[in-house]
């Protein structure tokens, strides 16, 4: 494994009404950001969180059409077939209190989120095919 070192560190407010997933890539996407790290908090006005079933190989999807809280989005950015690419994991609650999480999926539309992303620097992450889990994983150095 190769070491990393903290890069630049961005701190964001979101658009209002964009899709999360899709507005956190963009912003990668424009820095050249190949590996860093994401955190972030907030609310948003519905969401589409995945599962991921480990027998079946495939996400399921819930979608929850509500106003909710951001209680915690962590994630990680790499490379992609050679694009930066997010991959976040997102923990919401409801008005009374319920939690919801999972991994974050297009579909989640922001009411007001900020967020941090910290490059790193020294090495970099590619997602590659990963027969035994059928997920694009990162591949091994």
């Amino acid at each position: 494994m190769q070491p990393v070192q903290a890069g630049n560190i961005w701190i964001d407010r979101l658009p209002h009404d964009s899709d999360l997933l899709e507005v956190l890539n963009a912003l990668c996407r424009a820095r050249d950001i190949r590996l860093g790290r994401i955190e972030g908090l907030g609310a948003v006005r519905k969401a589409r969180l995945g599962f991921y079933d480990q027998a079946r190989q495939v996400y399921e999807f819930l979608e929850l059409d509500q106003p909710l809280e951001i209680t915690n989005l962590v994630g990680n950015v790499s490379l992609k077939e050679g694009e930066p690419f997010v991959h976040v994991h997102l923990t919401l609650a409801d008005h009374a209190g319920r939690a919801f999480g999972g991994h974050l999926a297009p579909g989640t539309v922001v009411f007001a989120a900020e967020v941090m992303i910290q490059e790193l620097t020294g090495a970099e992450r590619h997602r590659g095919w990963d027969a035994t889990t059928g997920l694009p994983l990162w591949d091994r150095p």
